[in-house]
């Protein structure tokens, strides 16, 4: 998730470092293709009139970077936040590799027991 403040000019044009960075330091396995979603932060300052960074300009950024999902939130106000982590959470489980698990239908918690004191030592 990569946060900026509509507010602040700066940290919109820190979206790409931020952006690098996380891949330099994480190494996903396929930085190209890994699920970011983009949250324009602090929309309700003012009723927005304190706002530099459009909307228009945020979604364009994303979409130059491969399709990011966009929000527009206000963490103050609650507004579109779980949206966007629903969006994320989707995209997380989306990516993960699915793992055939197995789970036995009983489980003998006495052979566990038994091991124990068998490989009793010096």
């Amino acid at each position: 998730m990569l946060v900026y403040d509509v507010n602040v000019a700066k940290t919109f044009e820190n979206l790409d470092n931020w952006r690098d960075e996380f891949l330099i330091q994480a190494s996903p396995a396929d930085p190209d293709n890994f699920p970011f979603v983009v949250l324009g932060n602090k929309i309700d300052l003012e009723g927005g009139a304190a706002r530099v960074i459009s909307e228009k300009k945020a979604k364009a950024w994303c979409s130059s970077k491969g399709g990011i999902p966009y929000f527009e939130t206000s963490a103050k106000e609650d507004f579109n936040v779980d949206a966007a982590f629903q969006c994320i959470a989707k995209n997380a489980l989306k990516n993960e590799a699915e793992e055939e698990l197995y789970f036995p239908e009983t489980i003998d918690v006495n052979a566990a027991t038994q091991r124990k004191q068998a490989s009793s030592c010096c």
